[in-house]
């Protein structure tokens, strides 16, 4: 059974930075590595907005997904291991405070776009 564990999110002034991070957790014999990993997040009220995706491998322009909100200050990457996902968030604005949440695609080594797996969220609020 995946889990995914998030952490990082908080409270920061406008212009200030903060790192998500997103571990895909299963079972000891469960190989959890290479899915396709994406950062959604959701303003209550509004519709889910897709911030980031990508995957192990993925290029920086090829297969690695950036919202034109966010691109340029926001960053994705995945660790070594290929189990836990990052979103680096800089230079924030007030209109990024949101519920983020990340999510696992079904697919691994690229992104088909189907996401059945979802952390817990975690709230980003910039002042």
């Amino acid at each position: 059974h995946v889990q995914l564990v998030e952490s990082g999110g908080g409270s920061v002034q406008a212009g200030g930075s903060l790192r998500l991070s997103c571990t895909v957790v299963g079972s000891a014999s469960e190989d959890t590595s290479g899915h396709c990993m994406g950062w959604f997040r959701q303003v209550p009220g509004k519709a889910r907005e897709a911030v980031a995706s990508s995957y192990p491998g993925a290029g920086p322009e090829r297969d690695t997904f950036i919202a034109d909100s966010v691109k340029g200050r926001f960053t994705i990457s995945l660790d070594s291991a290929k189990t836990t996902v990052f979103l680096q968030m800089r230079s924030l604005k007030p209109e990024d405070t949101a519920m983020y949440y990340c999510a696992a695609d079904r697919s691994r080594y690229y992104c088909s776009g189907d996401f059945p797996y979802w952390g817990q969220g975690t709230q980003v609020t910039v002042s």
